[in-house]
């Protein structure tokens, strides 16, 4: 009993040293849905001491811009942002593209959360 207990704490001890980041986050830009001021979160990213944090908004990219911009204001002594920051969007995927409306009954559609590893997925998100 006493070597299950002692592993169980080295376990947590583990646990406890990882760091968290969100991947899906909505900011003012996710209409109907996101409250949260670009620059707040960025405060409590870097306050959290999280590596990186992503923005998933609803069906759009409006605060892309303003979101990178504002890692590049809080850099580290590297010069490197503090915070990574991690662009996406939440789509909704739906069987027939060219149906216009939707039952809120029946389940039509599926968010997904897309996120751009690097220039060319951002292009893939933006296009």
């Amino acid at each position: 009993m006493c070597i299950k207990y002692a592993v169980y704490l080295v376990n947590l001890t583990h646990i406890s040293r990882m760091k968290f980041s969100h991947l899906h986050v909505h900011t003012q830009y996710s209409l109907l849905d996101g409250a949260a001021s670009v620059s707040s979160l960025y405060k409590k990213a870097i306050a959290d001491g999280m590596p990186a944090l992503a923005i998933s908004d609803h069906g759009n990219m409006f605060g892309v811009f303003e979101f990178v911009a504002e890692a590049y204001k809080n850099l580290d002594e590297n010069g490197q942002p503090k915070v990574k920051p991690i662009v996406g969007c939440e789509f909704y995927l739906v069987a027939d593209r060219t149906q216009k409306t939707f039952t809120k009954d029946k389940k039509t559609a599926i968010s997904s959360d897309f996120l751009a590893k690097n220039e060319t997925g951002y292009k893939n998100l933006s296009n």
